[in-house]
């Protein structure tokens, strides 16, 4: 059990792909100017990245080892594929806003990733664990950036005002340039807290 919560833990925040890793940038990048946006694409990410690592921990050791990459991408292609048409059928706003990003799921590093070096080589529930945890960690991380741009850029939440009337939106932050900006920010804060809590845990150890 604590290997299945390591597991699931490490993808939140110590591996978190955007944060940490600086992997699925494209969608970060480009669908995170509302929070909705990040949700969606965050979930649908999710979706297909546990549901790859439990298809490809079960064939592990059926899939030859020289065209494991190209069976992996298939199964991941399959997935995207399946919620690309569910999201069209049942969140069809959703699946306009994100248009394109939606079918290059499939060539999202963190997912080919994680089939590669994790669920290949590991039992199904730990594979199931680690999915859950990278794609958890990944849509926190697209929602912690879509939240800033579009609180500073529209001056809503998920849609809803939530800045005073004299507000005034910072157009820069739903443009590319605000994404770059907010990003090397958020990833900034992130080793910053590093260092202290570091520094802090060597100045209580010498203490």
């Amino acid at each position: 059990m604590q290997r299945l919560w390591s597991d699931f833990s490490r993808g939140i925040l110590k591996e978190n792909a955007i944060l940490r890793l600086v992997l699925g940038m494209c969608p970060a990048l480009a669908v995170t100017t509302t929070a909705f946006n990040g949700l969606g694409m965050g979930l649908a990410s999710t979706a297909v990245l546990v549901s790859s690592n439990t298809l490809v921990s079960i064939l592990r050791r059926q899939i030859p080892d020289k065209v494991r990459i190209p069976c992996y991408i298939v199964i991941i292609a399959s997935f995207v594929t399946m919620v690309d048409l569910l999201m069209e059928a049942f969140v069809p706003e959703l699946h306009e806003s994100l248009g394109i990003f939606i079918p290059l799921i499939v060539v999202n590093c963190l997912i080919l990733g994680r089939a590669e070096a994790f669920a290949s080589r590991n039992a199904l529930p730990n594979a199931i664990s680690d999915g859950l945890g990278m794609g958890v960690g990944f849509t926190l991380g697209l929602v912690a950036l879509a939240s800033i741009r579009e609180i500073l850029g529209a001056g809503t939440l998920f849609g809803l005002a939530i800045m005073g009337p004299a507000f005034r939106p910072a157009l820069l932050m739903i443009l590319p340039p605000g994404a770059f900006l907010t990003l090397g920010l958020l990833i900034g804060l992130v080793n910053w807290w590093d260092t202290r809590s570091g520094r802090g845990e060597g100045a209580k150890g010498h203490g």
